[in-house]
C-alpha cells in the first residue's frame, strides 16, 4: 500500500482526506504540523505528500523546500491561495501538483493517482542513464561505479535528474541546492556544476550529462 502523509491542519478536511485515501486503497497518515510532518518524512519517505500551503509555524513552502533538499519525493499542494504568483513559487521549488480549496475529496485522489503514476518516470529514465542516487546514503553510481560526490553536488544532481529534460535557472537550483544559506552565489552554483560535468564525464565522456542554456540555465540530458 503507497503511504500518503496528509499534511492539513484543519482537522475536517484532514479527516475527509484519509477517508477517501484509505476507500482508495492508500496508508494515509495525518499530520497537523508541518515541522514534524517535515521531520517524519525525511525519517522514512512516503510515497506521496499531501502539503496544506498555509500551516501554523512551519508554512507548506517551507516544508517543500526541506523536502526537496534532499529528493524527488511527489508533492501535491493544498491551497485556498490561487494567486498567480503562490503557484509559480510552489512550482519552482518542484510542486508536482496544486489543489485549489474548496475541492472535491473524489478530485484529490484522483490526482494523487496521476502524479503517482508520473513520479515513476523520472526514476525510469535514471535506470536508463545508468544512474543510481541513494537518497538515504547520499551516495550515487554510475553504471555501477561509484561517484565521489560532496553533499552539494549530490544535491544539484539530484535536483536535476529528477525532472530530466527540464532546463532550472540559476534562482531556482540556487534555491533547491542551497535553501539556508543566505550568502550562496551563482558563482559557487556555476563550480559545483564544472565539478559534477567533470565527475560524470570521468565515467562517460562521450555523453553530455548537463546541459547549458544560455541566459536559462542548466537541465539533466538523459544518455
Amino acid at each position: 500500500m503507497k503511504r500518503i502523509f496528509v499534511v492539513e491542519d484543519e482537522p475536517d478536511i484532514a479527516s475527509v482526506l484519509v477517508d477517501y485515501l484509505r476507500a482508495a486503497g492508500y496508508a494515509p497518515e495525518h499530520f497537523a504540523d508541518g515541522a514534524v510532518a517535515l521531520q517524519a518524512a525525511l525519517a522514512v519517505p512516503p510515497d506521496l505528500v499531501l502539503l496544506d500551503l498555509m500551516l501554523p509555524g512551519l508554512d507548506g513552502l517551507q516544508v517543500l523546500k526541506g523536502l526537496r533538499e534532499r529528493g524527488d519525493l511527489p508533492v501535491v499542494m493544498l491551497t485556498a491561495r490561487v494567486e498567480e504568483v503562490d503557484r509559480l513559487i510552489g512550482l519552482e521549488l518542484g510542486a508536482d501538483d496544486y489543489i485549489c480549496k474548496p475541492f472535491s475529496p473524489r478530485e484529490v485522489v484522483a490526482r494523487v493517482k496521476a502524479v503517482l503514476r508520473r513520479s515513476a518516470l523520472p526514476q525510469a529514465a535514471r535506470a536508463a542513464s545508468g544512474l543510481q542516487l541513494d537518497m538515504q546514503q547520499h551516495k550515487a553510481t554510475l553504471d555501477g561505479a561509484a561517484l565521489d560526490l560532496t553533499p552539494k553536488e549530490f544535491a544539484l544532481l539530484n535536483a536535476l535528474a529528477a525532472r530530466p529534460g527540464r532546463v532550472f535557472s540559476r534562482g531556482q537550483l540556487l534555491d533547491l541546492v542551497y535553501p539556508d544559506a543566505l550568502e550562496a552565489s551563482e558563482r559557487a552554483l556555476d563550480s559545483h556544476v564544472k565539478n559534477l560535468r567533470r565527475k560524470l564525464a570521468a565515467h562517460d565522456a562521450r555523453h553530455e550529462w548537463i546541459r547549458s542554456v544560455y541566459g536559462v540555465g542548466f537541465g539533466f540530458e538523459e544518455r
